[in-house]
């Protein structure tokens, strides 16, 4: 029965016995003996058997190579070697490198595809997706991130190991304004983690971690107040620092909307440390960009400028340029509060080319209701109108009601200042609406939770 190669490569083992055998100047004999004979080898050459394990190991010695080697065609050690180099690639990232870490990711995935190496593919693919996303490009890191995916279900992987894909894979949806989809997915895994009994405490601080932001942006503050909860729990059992300081990054934002807003500020103190230890820059740039959305909560409008500007800088110099336009819009809000409309319409407006209804949807939204503010303050209430319609649309799409009540009292106000009064009870009727039940509409029973 002629062989097959058993990792799907190119070449059968017998033509790789062939070509070990004349590169090292061997006879068929000096081969096979004592176990085996000349005639087995001429067979096994010619592809007219399958050897088995046993053959393949005495003649892997004989050629002086490993068995690895022989029966699958990779080099020794190369497993090993791209998983050393998929952490040089991570590290690329994690310090501002996006560029020579997508370079390092593409080689890898593509060494990793030419041998058959199923999970180490599957992780290239991941950090390419996440490079993708440093540069906003977002429809790509969704390719690499599905890509992934199917790769581990296909591998058949545990759901632990497939968690970071599936987080990833929420996030590019959530900032691509497909906020309902992002929770399905973050959700999905969390039910069947906690059902079946797979309580991995990596995973679930992973999962419920990035299911706080867009919780939030759905006005389902209590879900995201929950998974807050949890993942605080399970924290003590996680053993990798990074994913502890984005546990406390994104648990501030829970504890800002209770009002606790120096445990917000402290829990985003610890992240900053611990970023800073791991010299993980994006990182800690968010890290930055949060302080100042708490100092801005709490008035402390100079101090949000300084934080804020911090970020931007850190995100620009990375060529993260998603991040970097939704901190600009963050900071444009600073900058109108300062009583510096001017130069904060002038930034937004230089950011509507590039954020929109697939790229940033939620801060595309808030652009859009902040030119509306300061075109009202200015007198101009058609140009008020158009932002906060435009504003309205992106949020709907969205399905962002935390930030839907207030955008329909601010034109309800509007429409009812111009005379417009049954546009005004309208207006106001749908901000109810989104007010009195947020998140319901969008959002099924939540996921099981798991024994602590």
């Amino acid at each position: 029965m002629p062989d097959e190669p058993p990792d799907g490569s190119a070449e059968p083992v017998g033509r790789r016995v062939l070509r070990l055998r004349t590169e090292r100047g061997l006879t068929q004999r000096q081969v096979a003996e004592p176990a085996y004979t000349p005639a087995y080898i001429s067979t096994l050459e010619a592809g007219r058997v399958r050897p088995s394990e046993a053959a393949l190991r005495h003649i892997a010695e004989r050629l002086g190579v490993s068995y690895e080697e022989l029966a699958t065609g990779r080099p020794a050690r190369l497993a090993t070697d791209v998983r050393l180099r998929l952490t040089e690639a991570q590290r690329s990232l994690a310090t501002g490198a996006a560029a020579e870490a997508a370079l390092l990711y593409a080689e890898l995935a593509a060494e990793a595809e030419r041998h058959g190496l199923g999970a180490e593919r599957a992780a290239a693919e991941l950090g390419l997706g996440e490079c993708a996303l440093e540069t906003g490009e977002l429809p790509v890191a969704r390719e690499h991130f599905d890509t992934a995916d199917a790769l581990l279900v296909g591998a058949g992987a545990p759901l632990p190991q497939r968690a970071p894909v599936i987080r990833a894979r929420a996030v590019a949806h959530y900032l691509s304004g497909s906020l309902r989809y992002a929770c399905y997915l973050l959700e999905t895994a969390l039910d069947e983690l906690n059902t079946g009994g797979l309580h991995d405490p990596d995973a679930l601080v992973l999962l419920y971690t990035a299911s706080i932001a867009p919780y939030m942006d759905m006005g389902a503050h209590a879900r995201a107040a929950q998974a807050a909860e949890l993942a605080l729990a399970l924290a003590p059992r996680v053993a990798d620092p990074a994913l502890v300081a984005q546990m406390h990054r994104s648990v501030a934002r829970t504890l800002l909307a209770e009002g606790r807003v120096a445990e917000a500020d402290a829990s985003l103190a610890k992240a900053a440390e611990l970023y800073q230890h791991l010299q993980i820059r994006t990182e800690l740039a968010h890290c930055h960009w949060m302080r100042g959305y708490v100092h801005a909560q709490a008035g402390r409008l100079a101090d949000a400028e300084t934080e804020l500007r911090t970020a931007r800088d850190m995100l620009s110099a990375k060529r993260a340029a998603l991040y970097t336009q939704q901190v600009e819009v963050e900071l444009a809000d600073v900058l109108r509060r300062l009583g510096r409309a001017q130069e904060a319409a002038e930034l937004l407006r230089s950011l509507l080319g590039s954020i929109g209804p697939d790229r940033g949807a939620v801060h595309a939204a808030g652009a859009h209701r902040l030119l509306g503010l300061i075109a009202q303050e200015l007198g101009a209430a058609e140009e008020a109108e158009e932002h906060y319609v435009q504003a309205l649309s992106l949020l709907e799409r969205a399905g962002a009601a935390g930030d839907l009540a207030d955008l329909c009292r601010l034109l309800g106000d509007l429409y009812r200042r111009t005379g417009r009064i049954e546009a005004a009870l309208d207006t106001y009727r749908t901000g109810l609406g989104h007010r009195a039940a947020p998140g319901t509409t969008t959002l099924g029973p939540a996921p099981a939770r798991p024994p602590l």
